[in-house]
């Protein structure tokens, strides 16, 4: 190889690929979908939760089985748009259990939105 082949070949060390957009797009649609369809649930969970141990009211059983798929399918969308966009560890857990405390998925998804839109220009 000459210098000139050298210097204008490009270097596949440094070349890192392309993030897929489309690809990162629709996983921050499932995520956010998922994210309120959670936190509606939890909501709907926790008046539940009130209604049947504060104030003794018999409530259906079925809305903590339902919460509780809505929110398996939200670690499974959540964990992949983590790997998509290369999420630290520590921001991918975070986000795993803002599912469990209630309102905090509203205010998560707003946030990871906005920074995802913003570092992929979506």
């Amino acid at each position: 190889m000459t210098t000139d082949e050298n210097t204008t070949a490009p270097s596949l060390e440094n070349s890192a690929p392309a993030p897929d957009t489309a690809k990162i797009a629709s996983a921050l649609l499932r995520y956010r979908a998922l994210a309120w369809f959670t936190g509606l649930w939890l909501l709907l969970l926790t008046v539940e939760m009130i209604a049947k141990y504060g104030f003794g009211v018999d409530t259906p059983s079925w809305v903590a089985v339902v919460h509780g798929w809505v929110y398996f399918a939200y670690l499974l969308v959540t964990a992949d748009l983590a790997v998509k966009v290369r999420w630290p560890i520590g921001r991918t857990i975070g986000t795993l259990l803002a599912g469990t405390i209630p309102l905090l998925s509203f205010f998560v998804e707003h946030r990871n939105a906005k920074d995802v839109k913003e570092q992929y220009s979506l």
